[in-house]
């Protein structure tokens, strides 16, 4: 059993074709917790479309967010926060084969969550202890060792840094590692990921932390979708910040494809699977 923290802002159809991927690509029971953060944008279709899910028990936790309620600081960092206490809270915390934090814009790809739980195995085998995440290459890995680890077929290397849209960590992720300061983050819609190589890195001692499978677990799709984080920094302290984050084009072109086509779209873009 993996728990998924789910981050979303607008962006409702990209949001529908990462769960559709999620339940049809995931091989392990899994939860899925939603953090609807900050939503602007085709609100009520948003509160439709996770009553369906609710009601279907295809989701664990619906939670909507708002400027208030984190805060007024970077959304997913606070929902961060507030999944890891909940986690922390739950008497089954340390039977789970691990935790996965990921964007709306995230296809995972068959078999995903198997192959990490290949490597997951593999790191607590070998004792690798200083591997505190667990994403894919390049994914914004630096600083690699130079021999490769081979994982049942599957290379691997170990380094620091790294973007979170595809995070999988160990369930004792937010004990290890611990919580971010969200004074830090106050007015910002970025620095999630910085703040928490220096938390990694500090809880290492300094050693590689993050581990980068040579494999395509999930194909981000921030080029289809439109960036929000993005878009809100270049934004920031415009009267029109909200409006630039709903993305109409982009919502009305993905929605109307299937799921099979929308996969095999961007599967075949040769930017988007070398990409990240």
């Amino acid at each position: 059993m993996i728990k998924i923290f789910l981050t979303v802002r607008n962006r409702l159809a990209m949001t529908k074709k990462c769960i559709h991927a999620l339940k049809a690509h995931s091989k392990l029971p899994h939860q899925i917790y939603v953090y609807d953060n900050q939503t602007s944008y085709l609100i009520k279709e948003h509160f439709e479309y996770f009553c369906t899910l609710y009601i279907k028990k295809y989701i664990t936790q619906v939670t909507f967010t708002t400027t208030e309620s984190t805060f007024n600081a970077f959304s997913k960092a606070s929902t961060c926060n507030f999944f890891g206490r909940q986690h922390n809270e739950d008497p089954q915390k340390d039977s789970y084969d691990f935790l996965v934090m990921l964007d709306n814009d995230i296809i995972v790809t068959p078999d995903w969550d198997l192959k990490l739980k290949k490597a997951w195995n593999y790191v607590k085998k070998n004792k690798l202890k200083n591997v505190k995440v667990i994403g894919q290459r390049p994914g914004g890995i630096k600083n690699l060792n130079k021999e490769p680890i081979i994982i049942d077929g599957m290379r691997a290397k170990v380094g620091k840094l790294g973007g979170s849209a595809l995070w999988s960590v160990r369930t004792g992720f937010f004990k290890e590692v611990g919580f971010l300061s969200l004074k830090q983050l106050v007015g910002h819609d970025k620095k999630h990921d910085q703040l928490y190589w220096q938390a990694l890195s500090k809880s290492t001692g300094g050693k590689p932390y993050i581990m980068g499978l040579q494999e395509k677990l999930g194909i981000h799709c921030g080029k289809e979708a439109g960036s929000v984080c993005n878009r809100l920094t270049r934004n920031r302290g415009k009267s029109n910040k909200i409006e630039v984050i709903n993305f109409e084009q982009q919502e009305e072109r993905i929605s109307k494809m299937t799921f099979k086509e929308f996969y095999k779209h961007i599967f075949n873009d040769r930017y988007l699977i070398k990409d990240w």
